[in-house]
């Protein structure tokens, strides 16, 4: 979530198969003036996830499901996961386990926080979704 050069993220998103404006324009990404950070959970725009969920990225899926946690409990991300479908929200889930793990070594105790938070809840969230697990 700091702040680094505009060549660094532009790079990192090339190997991703991905861009730096593609990104922003997702709105999980600020970027001006040769600046690059991913957006706070907080900063995320739930009206925008809503219109395009078709086209967020696994990773989007995870921080919204994230927010929507934050702001709303259980019931908030559980609607959010029967918009995104059960199969994405498994990969999202999924995603959150591992960023727990990266945010836990990277001295990031609230992002790990969130991640962990997200994983823990997800029986409680598929329930209220009433999605099952992929697979089953």
């Amino acid at each position: 979530m700091n702040e680094g050069p505009f060549g660094d993220a532009d790079n990192l998103s090339r190997a991703k198969n991905t861009s730096v404006e593609r990104l922003a324009r997702s709105g999980c990404l600020y970027s001006r003036s040769g600046k690059v950070r991913l957006l706070k959970r907080d900063e995320l725009d739930p009206a925008a996830a809503a219109a395009n969920v078709e086209r967020l990225t696994i990773w989007e899926c995870a921080r919204h499901l994230m927010r929507a946690l934050e702001k709303d409990g259980e019931a908030g991300a559980a609607k959010l996961l029967r918009r995104l479908g059960g199969g994405r929200g498994e990969e999202a889930r999924a995603l959150a386990y591992r960023l727990f793990s990266i945010c836990e070594r990277a001295g990031a105790p609230e992002e790990a926080f969130a991640c962990n938070s997200l994983v823990m809840s997800w029986p409680a969230i598929r329930e209220k979704a009433g999605t099952k697990r992929a697979g089953n």
